[in-house]
């Protein structure tokens, strides 16, 4: 049997909360499961992960896979960097040590991004509303060219390629190529 470590979706309508599950590969989604390994909620800001660790390492190492997004959940939460540390044969004091320098780095590169999105928002509120109305309007709008430069812009590409298109004197479209202008000139 197949044991993956997947979501299975809970909550209301348009109010999901994921259990974290070790379930067989051929069960639902919403089915069957061995065991209840954590939650997510991904509406809470910034979205809520609880997972018993111990359990997740247990499956993992009797071969259980985790889907894309358990293992990002898990690398978020910093297992699958405990793991690789036990893997590697470093004792355990060591890996508590390199666990905690990835916490300081991990909070460290969150206060950098919560100090940028200030600074955004900071900025967005210092422009006057109506510039920020003047740039949304540019950035939307496409750039309209009069017919008469279109049907030239056409008309430059069939001189490169005669062969393919030419308008007659009624305006009508003609294919043009050897055999259509040898068909031509008989007629005349």
């Amino acid at each position: 049997m197949a044991v993956k470590l997947r979501l299975r979706r809970m909550g209301k309508k348009k109010q999901p909360i994921y259990k974290v599950v070790a379930a067989d590969t051929r069960s639902p989604r919403d089915g069957k499961f061995l065991e209840a390994l954590g939650l997510y909620n991904p509406l809470t800001d910034p979205h809520t992960v609880e997972i018993k660790e111990d359990r997740v390492l247990y499956w993992l190492d009797n071969g259980a896979q985790p889907t894309n997004t358990v293992k990002s959940l898990l690398r978020q939460k910093g297992i699958t960097l405990k793991r690789e540390l036990g893997k590697k044969g470093l004792d355990a004091e060591k890996v508590e040590a390199e666990m905690e320098n990835w916490k300081k780095l991990k909070e460290a590169s969150s206060k950098k991004k919560t100090v940028k999105k200030k600074s955004k928002k900071q900025a967005a509120e210092d422009k006057p509303a109506e510039t920020v109305a003047e740039e949304k309007t540019t950035e939307t709008m496409v750039e309209e060219k009069p017919a008469e430069t279109v049907v030239e812009e056409v008309g430059s590409s069939e001189e490169s390629k005669p062969e393919e298109k030419a308008i007659t004197e009624e305006g009508t479209t003609e294919v043009m190529g050897a055999a259509s202008e040898e068909k031509k000139a008989e007629k005349e």
